[in-house]
């Protein structure tokens, strides 16, 4: 398995399929995939994309330092799922989002993730809320040091 910078477009198919499926994918097109101090990893097996995830210098005004980055559209293929893919994606990008002086990523989880988010050291923070169309979520962070 290999951890490598790809563009936003790459992200459309996996996210489309494993997020929003039977949505048209351009739902999976994200407002500020092209900002320039967004950064998108994905995981390879063999050449093969299977899991990706995007990163956006984003301020959520629940949270209190000044600057953040949030974390959205972390998906992995279902083959490929449970095989550790998307804790080295956020491995890769924790060195990443500190070198941009940031100690504080969030992101909009949905409630069947919220395991395996505090298995990575994401707290949970305020109720759950329903994001149309997609369904149950959590606001969590992680202080990266």
């Amino acid at each position: 398995m290999k951890v490598l910078r790809i563009n936003a477009s790459d992200t459309y198919q996996i996210r489309n399929q494993v997020l929003r499926p039977g949505k048209p994918i351009d739902t999976c097109h994200f407002k500020n995939d092209e900002n320039e101090q967004s950064f998108h990893l994905g995981a390879f097996i063999d050449s093969q994309l299977v899991s990706v995830a995007s990163f956006y210098f984003e301020k959520n005004k629940d949270l209190a330092e000044e600057y953040q980055y949030r974390l959205r559209g972390m998906a992995t293929l279902p083959e490929h799922q449970g095989k550790g893919l998307s804790s080295a994606l956020l491995k890769t990008a924790f060195p990443i989002i500190k070198q941009n002086f940031c100690q504080l990523l969030w992101c909009n989880a949905r409630t069947t993730a919220q395991g395996f988010y505090q298995k990575v050291g994401f707290e949970k923070i305020g109720s759950e809320f329903d994001i149309k169309d997609i369904g149950p979520h959590v606001l969590m962070f992680k202080t990266i040091i």
